[in-house]
């Protein structure tokens, strides 16, 4: 069978794919970003992934989260994508942890194995803000999204450090938190400059563990998981 990942090859080069054949990186969240971005670093040939969610898919999540079909509805997301990337990449090692993310088993998490990269997709707050403080305790490389929610523009998403972003309510709050955790270190992100849309609230009372309540059009978190996947594969 012709070699599945001949054409990043032919980008990234052989050094490269080496590197990317021998990382281990770890995904926490699997939404309407965060599933994209361990997809496209799953498609990229990384070795070895674990993926941390347990939400299930609810109607509302089919107009932008991977996952998400009217067959999936009420199945576990990191069970579904486990699925989908074993048959992206039979070689793949992957670990799978269907458990919502609590403060005090983040420590048990990083732990658990020498990862190479974290993306925190999370978007709750308190375990978000522990994810990257006690991974930036381990020195351990890590990209974080910031916030899709009432938000369409794509020419407006952007890296940056989290100190110098501007126009986005979760930067500002987790940067309050990690204040307060006594951390003000670099940390990469994706962020959207776009003022959110006031008018694009949902009030949503049919998903478990719903953390927000802005409208999130179907393009926008896939173009933050790109970002967050391609600083992955190109800092690896």
């Amino acid at each position: 069978m012709e070699d599945w990942k001949q054409r990043t090859q032919l980008l990234l080069g052989d050094e490269k794919m080496e590197r990317l054949r021998k990382a281990h990186v770890l995904v926490v969240g699997l939404g309407g970003v965060g599933a994209y971005a361990a997809e496209m670093i799953c498609r990229a040939g990384v070795g070895r992934m674990t993926i941390v969610d347990a939400d299930t898919v609810q109607p509302t999540n089919i107009n932008r989260q991977l996952p998400a079909l009217h067959s999936t509805l009420g199945q576990k997301k990191a069970e579904i994508l486990a699925s989908r990337f074993r048959d992206i990449n039979p070689a793949l090692e992957l670990k799978v942890f269907p458990v919502f993310l609590k403060d005090e088993n983040i420590p048990e998490l990083l732990d658990a194995a020498a990862y190479d990269f974290v993306v925190d997709a999370i978007d709750t707050l308190a375990p978000k803000c522990h994810l990257i403080a006690e991974t930036m305790r381990r020195h351990i490389k890590i990209v974080s999204s910031m916030g899709a929610g009432a938000k369409s523009d794509i020419t407006q998403v952007r890296f940056a450090d989290i100190w110098d972003t501007y126009h986005c309510g979760l930067s500002k709050a987790v940067r309050k938190r990690l204040q307060k955790m006594g951390i003000k270190r670099k940390l990469p992100v994706v962020f959207s400059t776009e003022q959110a849309d006031l008018k694009a609230v949902l009030l949503t009372d049919d998903e478990m563990n719903k953390k927000s309540t802005c409208g999130t059009i179907s393009y926008l978190p896939a173009v933050f998981g790109c970002y967050l996947a391609e600083y992955v594969i190109r800092r690896l």
